[in-house]
């Protein structure tokens, strides 16, 4: 079996690669390895305990989902796997995946399952596991778990077989969470929001009416098939149309799980990741809220972005793609922000994730405060001309990216370059694909270098 976690959880095409199989060994692993250290379940049902004894000895769980489909079958597989390992388990149904790393805090579970494939298509889905307090799994625990999928373990019977039963104030909880986080009120603001049919589609407009906006919904209606069908975060001529149309002030865009947000100015123009990161940044530097006036931000940030926060006197810490590592990064210094030009921003002082609903909250909650529009205050960040192409390949992805006439082709790309731009050849962690990046002064650069990097790439 190869390693089945990527940068973010495990994911694949649901009953195909991601099995309900699957699913209940990884549900019942991650039991044993985050809930039942110091627990045995079964020696504490062979003791002759009172009920009451079992029941406190028992860890709990909580399990969310996106509204895809086959997210209903998988999650009656992890709660099957989690109840056999004598585990509770407590069903959010569908909310944001940083709902979910919420309320594990929130209720002290031991830890939370997420079933939600975020931005990939339907047919998709992943499983993403939060340990106690919400917190991203460490690269130990990982292995751990999944060195654990499929090996024979102790199952508790009676009385020590967990319980399962549904939460009835879950979004209640994560909602009134959001607005305390809010700096300050958003009234006057009209927004358009794009719910990419997923997780947050009855949250997102619901939160962003109660902290004052008028808001316009877009794509607010899943069927458990249309979650991310051209819409969201990485469709964004939606939102652009529907913002022009109504007069708004602004759009914001989630993508299936809400872990993330883009925005999109009055007249269209999008605000991608890295302008919002900068914002974000300034924002909390002038509440004196930015730890060591330092942001944490990826390889892929614009070298715009650097320069934007040389200009304010805030330092840029970098590290590989994935908000883990940003994660990571914060965590090691204590830094209070962090995020990715894909729209993930983490607000640790309310959050132990990205979360697309704070993150936008935040954002409009700048844009009221200073009576000045979006567009006025992306003008902070200059961004120099980037393309990405994402090339599909077989095998080996990280051989496919150190092969010999890959990187001739970037040598000679960065030689033309010089230092007016990059090149980043990126293995995807979630999806069989290498990401090359090009930055350059002008557009036009930018996308032919690209694409010939892209097609020596296609031919390994």
């Amino acid at each position: 079996m190869g390693r089945l976690f990527g940068t973010d959880g495990v994911r694949g095409l649901a009953n195909a690669d991601l099995t309900p199989e699957l699913a209940l060994q990884l549900a019942t692993a991650a039991a044993q390895v985050l809930a039942l250290q110091g627990v045995d379940g079964a020696a504490v049902a062979a003791s002759g305990a009172d009920s009451d004894a079992l029941r406190a000895a028992r860890p709990l769980a909580v399990v969310g989902r996106d509204p895809r489909a086959s997210g209903e079958m998988l999650e009656a597989a992890v709660a099957a796997g989690l109840a056999s390992a004598g585990v509770d388990v407590v069903l959010l149904g569908v909310l944001p995946t940083p709902a979910v790393a919420f309320l594990t805090a929130d209720l002290g579970a031991a830890l939370g399952v997420v079933i939600s494939a975020s931005h990939n298509a339907m047919p998709d889905n992943g499983i993403k596991i939060f340990a106690a307090g919400g917190r991203k799994l460490s690269d130990a625990a990982e292995d751990a778990i999944e060195a654990a999928v499929g090996e024979p373990a102790v199952r508790p019977t009676g009385e020590g077989v967990g319980r399962i039963r549904r939460a009835d104030d879950a979004s209640r909880r994560y909602l009134d969470h959001l607005l305390i986080a809010t700096p300050n009120p958003i009234a006057g603001l009209k927004v358009v929001v794009d719910c990419a049919h997923g997780a947050a589609s009855t949250l997102a407009p619901e939160v962003y009416r109660r902290a004052g906006a008028e808001v316009v919904v877009i794509a607010g209606d899943p069927d458990g098939l249309n979650i991310n069908d051209g819409v969201g975060s990485t469709h964004l001529d939606g939102l652009r149309a529907a913002v022009v149309a109504h007069g708004a002030d602004l759009g914001i865009a989630h993508d299936g799980d809400a872990d993330r947000a883009l925005a999109v100015a009055a007249d269209g123009t999008e605000i991608d990741g890295d302008a919002i990161l900068a914002l974000l940044a300034v924002s909390l530097r002038d509440r004196g809220r930015l730890t060591d006036d330092t942001v944490v931000t990826t390889v892929m940030a614009n070298i715009g972005f650097h320069q934007a926060m040389e200009k304010a006197g805030i330092a840029v810490l970098t590290t590989g793609v994935g908000d883990r590592y940003v994660l990571s990064e914060m965590n090691r210094g204590g830094y209070s922000l962090g995020g990715e030009q894909s729209g993930h921003f983490i607000l640790a002082d309310h959050a132990t994730t990205g979360d697309g609903l704070l993150s936008a909250l935040h954002l409009m909650s700048m844009v009221s405060a200073t009576g000045r529009t979006l567009a006025d205050l992306a003008t902070l960040v200059t961004r120099f001309p980037q393309v990405l192409i994402n090339v599909r390949v077989t095998g080996d992805k990280a051989g496919v990216a150190a092969a010999p006439a890959v990187v001739e082709s970037v040598t000679r790309a960065e030689a033309e370059l010089g230092s007016a731009g990059r090149v980043l050849l990126r293995p995807s962690g979630t999806e069989p694909l290498v990401r090359v990046m090009v930055e350059a002064a002008t557009a036009d650069q930018a996308r032919s270098i690209a694409e010939r990097v892209a097609a020596v790439v296609a031919t390994v």
